[in-house]
C-alpha cells in the first residue's frame, strides 16, 4: 500500500469543531471554493474558512436556497450544477477567467439512498454527482490549483463507502439491479479512491488531496429517507424516537464539518496526501468490518478497497472516459 493510511495522532477527536482545528491559523489572501457550502456541514466549512480569513465561493444549483442559508455569511454565490456538464465548465471557466490562484476545493456536495435517476448523459445520478461531477470541476480548476504553490483538494466521502466498491464493469446499474446503498456506496468509495489518484499527480505541483469521513450527523443529506429506512438503519425505534446508542456517535454540524476543516487547512498535513480522514486525524485500514449494505457499525477505519492504488488509476481512466474530460498536464 503506497498510502500513508496511519493515524497521526492530532491532538484532535471526533468531539472537536470546525471552530476549534482552525484556531491559530490565518487564511488571509487564500481562496477556498466549497460545493455544497449552503447546506448541513458545508455551510459550517464555508463560514469557518471565510471567518479564518479566506474569500469562499460557494457554487449552487439552488440559488435561492443558497442566499437564504448564506445571508448572514460573507461569502459569493454562483451557479453551477454537479449533474450538468456545461453548468460545471461555465462555473470554472468564469473562475480562471479572473486568473487567479485556488488555494482550497472542498468538494463537500452531495447525495444519499435516492431512487434510481440518471443524469443528462444517462449515469446513475449518486456517481454522476458525487464523484464525476467533482472530478470534471477539479480537472477544470486545475490551473489555478497548480497556480497556488501550496493547494488542498478535499473530498467528503463517508463510512458508506463499506457498503460497496466501484463496479467496473457497471458502474451506472444498465445491467443489474439498483440498489440505492450500493450506488451511494460505490460513490462515496469512489471520492476516497480520487483523493488517492489525484495526490499522485499533483503531489509535484504542491496540490495534495485527502478524502474523508466527517462522521453521523442529521442533515438535509437524509431527505430521500423515510422512517422505515431510519429503522432498518438502527437510527430510530419504533416509536420514531433516536436510538441512544445512535444519539452517543451522532456528532454536531459544528463537530461534522471539523474534520474537513482540518484537512483543508492544518499545518501537520503539509507533507502528506492521498488518505482517508476521519474524526481529524488519519483513519487506520479497517481489513474487517460489517459491510451489510444499509446499516454500518461505529468502527473506526477505511476499507483496503477505498486506498488501493490500481483501483484509483482505473477509476481515473472511467471518469475520464464518462466525462470526456483529461486532466491537463
Amino acid at each position: 500500500m503506497s498510502t500513508p493510511q496511519t493515524p497521526i495522532h492530532s491532538g484532535f477527536t471526533a468531539a472537536s469543531t470546525a471552530d476549534e482545528v482552525i484556531a491559530g491559523i490565518d487564511l488571509t489572501g487564500k481562496t477556498a471554493i466549497v460545493t455544497g457550502g449552503y447546506s448541513g456541514i458545508g455551510t459550517e466549512t464555508a463560514r469557518v474558512l471565510r471567518a479564518a480569513g479566506a474569500r469562499v465561493i460557494v457554487p449552487a444549483r439552488d440559488l435561492a436556497k443558497a442566499r437564504k442559508n448564506l445571508e448572514h455569511i460573507d461569502v459569493e454565490i454562483a451557479a453551477m450544477d454537479l449533474a450538468d456538464p456545461d453548468s460545471i465548465d461555465a462555473f470554472a471557466a468564469a473562475f480562471l477567467a479572473e486568473d487567479a490562484p485556488l488555494h482550497i476545493l472542498v468538494n463537500s456536495a452531495g447525495i444519499m439512498a435516492c431512487p434510481l435517476t440518471r443524469d443528462v448523459r444517462g449515469y446513475e445520478l449518486q456517481f454522476a454527482t458525487n464523484h464525476l461531477g467533482h472530478y470534471q470541476l477539479t480537472a477544470r480548476l486545475w490551473p489555478a490549483l497548480k497556480r497556488a504553490g501550496g493547494a488542498r483538494v478535499v473530498s467528503v466521502s463517508s463510512r458508506g463507502h463499506r457498503f460497496a466498491a466501484v463496479d467496473f464493469d457497471d458502474p451506472n446499474f444498465q445491467h443489474r439491479e439498483y440498489d440505492r446503498w450500493l450506488a451511494y456506496g460505490q460513490s462515496k468509495t469512489a471520492n476516497a479512491l480520487f483523493a488517492v489518484a489525484l495526490d499522485a499527480r499533483g503531489r509535484r505541483h504542491g496540490v495534495r488531496a485527502f478524502a474523508l469521513h466527517p462522521g453521523g450527523i442529521m442533515t438535509d443529506l437524509t431527505r430521500h429517507m423515510t422512517q422505515d429506512d431510519l429503522r432498518t438503519l438502527g437510527v430510530i425505534d419504533a416509536e420514531g424516537g433516536l436510538v441512544a446508542e445512535v444519539a452517543r456517535t451522532f456528532k454536531s454540524v459544528p463537530q461534522g464539518a471539523s474534520t474537513s476543516v482540518w484537512t483543508a487547512t492544518h499545518p501537520r498535513l503539509e507533507d502528506i496526501g492521498g488518505v482517508y480522514c476521519e474524526d481529524n486525524d488519519i483513519s487506520p485500514i479497517l481489513v474487517e468490518a460489517d459491510n451489510t449494505v444499509g446499516r454500518l457499525s461505529n468502527e473506526v477505519g477505511v476499507r483496503p478497497w477505498a486506498i488501493d492504488p490500481a483501483a484509483a488509476e482505473r477509476l481515473w481512466a472511467l471518469s475520464e472516459l464518462q466525462t470526456g474530460v483529461a486532466f491537463p498536464t
